[in-house]
């Protein structure tokens, strides 16, 4: 609501603060659904506070994927396709039947729906070479982030329906 410095006051400079803030706390009630992925920051211990870090979503979540124990993913789904697949789930309703992992195909296809920064991408890459060599990454997003689109996009009054022109 304010474009150019000359027109910035206090109350409006206090308003976007207060929309990024409320955006940050929407956020982070939405995750608090999640089981496993529901924080980015490791707040440490009361003794060594100086060990409190910050892990990136993305980051977690392609951990996950390239385990080597290979847990069952608690907040990654498997959709069914195919008819193996198919009859699989279908018999996991009466028996014991391990679902696939999503470690396990040999192409990893990562959808970033708001945006990807190129710093997230060699992230992926460097992270899925270390963990799970072979295996090939594609990353798509809705758009390439920069430093200036993603603080526009924090400032913008609509979210969710961003001007495309960013």
């Amino acid at each position: 609501g304010c474009d150019s410095s000359q027109n910035l006051t206090s109350q409006k400079a206090t308003d976007a603060v207060d929309g990024i803030f409320q955006s940050l706390r929407d956020i982070a009630r939405v995750r608090m659904h999640m089981k496993q992925f529901n924080s980015i920051h490791n707040p440490g211990s009361n003794t060594h506070q100086a060990s409190a870090s910050y892990k990136p979503l993305l980051k977690q979540v392609v951990e996950e994927i390239c385990n080597p124990d290979r847990p069952d993913p608690v907040d990654i789904e498997h959709i069914s396709s195919g008819l193996t697949d198919l009859l699989k789930t279908g018999f996991s309703m009466f028996m014991k039947v391990n679902r696939p992992h999503p470690g396990d195909h040999p192409l990893l296809i990562i959808f970033m729906v708001g945006g990807v920064s190129v710093s997230e991408v060699k992230m992926v890459k460097d992270l899925v070479a270390t963990r799970k060599p072979g295996t090939q990454v594609i990353v798509l997003s809705s758009l390439l982030l920069t430093p200036h689109s993603a603080v526009e996009l924090l400032f913008a009054p609509d979210r969710l329906q961003p001007d495309a022109r960013i």
